[in-house]
């Protein structure tokens, strides 16, 4: 047995107000919407004969609000089907599309009002029809009456009265409705008045108005942007999407932001504010930017606090970014000083379109400066200077490698940074003739001087007594010439390195079963950090020829430490242990030293 469904009023009010909608206030937007879509209806494209007349509770005197607008108004079979039906709108074509020259499309609008008022009353007339009267309630009863001789409405239009619940008084008084009413419709093509007065906020941001100029207009627009975003832009770019009927601004933020945070955007639809946190408006990368839009053809939520994701949001979206592209590649060509500026503010949002853009990686490649040994240069100033583009993908690595590859003559990049690295590679690939290389820590070795054949014969036996010493740190012992001859050591260890040595730690440290797993990840080879002994520094001669084993081990111990924090490395508990011993036990070598 077939069974209609039940609505209670009550449930679904409790819905809009603390799950669709925000706040309480958006009351008058839905209000505004509806004035505005009545007047669409009734004059299609002519806005300037359009009237929205607002009348607070301090203009009304007895607490309560009317508005009133001049637009198609309804008959009273279209009352019975459109106001007293949820989801019921004469905004959807026969098919259940919406129709895009309005503004609401879902039928929910007027319930926003049961948020601030216990009762609705609407006062409506169609051309050709007599005026009727609604009546409805938060307990979900309605009435319709024909007005009786008096009450009748002059012209076509729709009045809506509402009657403060308590508690919301507030909402309804002129101060308030004048506020809102500016907040939500201050650019709409309409006339609208509160108690009298007309609201109005000047030229839309994505205005021209004739007669401005263009200095005129950017002190303007940064005007609005102070008022409303709460910064001076760094720069001002229009936006346009003609598939979306979009106008707007983007303004270009002078002080960094972080991208994990979604960028708010301020849109408007058809001249009526949407949303003022609107998100996804532009690409992900694009975070450097806040912008204020319109447009007529973006579809909302329910809410009308977003904007609904589909194809044709997809389609702005990548508009709208190709027109910030086009404005960095024009600054590029006429203020290469300015875009160094933004760079330095903005280069993570630039670094991550170049990962997918030509353009965008010629121009990070052309004036983004990188860090390097031999000082900042852009990848184009390294590859003229020195050819091959040698890079280190840690940061960790490049400190470590940094000052000795320099010594060596070798330059080297500091690709550690976010998205450097894939720069680099992605440059390589749009660049065949550039040839990169990846400089490890245990490439390092490849270009240090190795000793002479005597010299190596000469000090073998005080090499393999400190390889034992090292040996328990887990490290193994080399010896080379290199610059600079006041470094007397260097520890290598790269990250494959690193990961072998931690997963044998942590071996130990779990029981077999764990054990057994991490084992299937562990290298057969068994590679180990290396210490580097200079045998171009004189202490470092000095403590491998030293006669006694046991302050030459505490040498070799204490040389260990020092390289390990010059390089930045974590010191583990062994570690932390030796650096005590060594420090200590050269303390006590001294001490006694002094005392004979």
């Amino acid at each position: 047995m077939n069974q209609t469904f039940r609505v209670d009023l009550r449930g679904i009010v409790d819905l809009l107000s603390h799950h669709l909608y925000t706040s309480p206030q958006v009351y008058l937007r839905e209000l505004l919407q509806n004035a505005v879509d009545a007047i669409t209806a009734a004059r299609g494209a002519d806005a300037t004969t359009g009237r929205i007349v607002l009348v607070s509770s301090d203009g009304t005197g007895d607490g309560s609000l009317t508005i009133s607008d001049n637009g198609v108004g309804l008959d009273e079979a279209q009352v019975h089907e459109l106001l007293a039906t949820i989801g019921r709108s004469s905004k959807r074509d026969e098919l259940g599309f919406a129709r895009h020259e309005f503004l609401g499309q879902f039928g929910i609008g007027l319930l926003s009002c049961f948020m601030v008022s216990d009762a609705i009353e609407v006062t409506t007339r169609r051309a050709g029809e007599p005026t009727v009267l609604w009546h409805g309630r938060s307990d979900g009863s309605y009435s319709v009456s024909t007005a009786p001789e008096g009450e009748e409405r002059a012209e076509p239009g729709t009045t809506v009265t509402l009657r403060p619940r308590a508690g919301c008084e507030h909402l309804l008084t002129r101060e308030a409705v004048t506020d809102l009413a500016t907040h939500f419709g201050a650019h709409l093509p309409h006339t609208v008045s509160v108690d009298g007065a007309e609201i109005g906020a000047g030229p839309a941001p994505w205005d021209s108005p004739e007669g401005e100029d263009r200095g005129e207009r950017r002190r303007r627009l940064e005007i609005y942007c102070e008022r409303v975003f709460g910064f001076t832009p760094f720069d001002v770019v229009d936006l346009a999407a003609a598939e979306a009927g979009l106008r707007g601004v983007a303004f270009v933020l002078p002080m960094p932001a972080n991208p994990a945070v979604p960028a708010a955007h301020r849109v408007y639809l058809k001249q009526m504010l949407l949303s003022e946190g609107a998100e996804r408006l532009l690409p992900e990368w694009a975070f450097f930017v806040r912008c204020v839009a319109d447009t007529a053809e973006l579809r909302p939520t329910a809410s009308r606090e977003a904007l609904y994701e589909d194809t044709l949001l997809e389609s702005t979206r990548d508009t709208l970014g190709d027109a910030l592209r086009s404005w960095l590649v024009r600054l590029a060509r006429q203020d290469p000083g300015r875009l160094r500026a933004f760079l330095r503010v903005h280069h993570l949002g630039v670094k991550a379109l170049a990962l997918h853009d030509d353009e965008m990686l010629r121009l990070v490649a052309e004036y983004w400066p990188m860090e390097t040994n031999v000082g900042p240069l852009t990848l184009v100033e390294f590859r003229e200077r020195y050819g091959v583009l040698r890079f280190t993908p840690l940061l960790d690595e490049f400190r470590q490698l940094a000052p000795v590859a320099a010594a060596q003559g070798i330059a080297v990049v500091n690709a550690g940074y976010v998205y450097d690295c894939e720069i680099i590679d992605r440059l390589v690939t749009v660049d065949r003739e550039l040839a990169a290389e990846t400089l490890r820590a245990a490439d390092l070795t490849t270009h240090l001087e190795r000793l002479t054949a005597a010299e190596e014969q000469a000090i073998a036996p005080a090499v393999a007594a400190a390889d034992q010493v090292l040996d328990r740190l887990g490290c193994d012992l080399l010896v080379r010439t290199f610059e600079p001859a006041g470094l007397p050591a260097l520890y290598l260890l790269d990250d494959d390195t690193a990961f072998q040595v931690d997963l044998r730690e942590a071996k130990e440290q779990v029981d077999d079963l764990w054990a057994s797993i991490l084992g299937t990840f562990q290298s057969p080879a068994e590679p180990r950090p290396r210490l580097v002994l200079n045998h171009r520094n004189a202490l470092a001669r000095q403590v491998l020829t030293l006669a006694d084993a046991d302050l030459r081990a505490t040498c070799l111990e204490g040389l260990y430490v020092q390289a390990l924090l010059l390089g930045h490395h974590p010191l583990r508990p062994a570690d932390t242990a030796v650096l005590n011993q060594s420090f200590l036990g050269l303390i006590g070598r001294a001490v006694a030293g002094d005392a004979r």
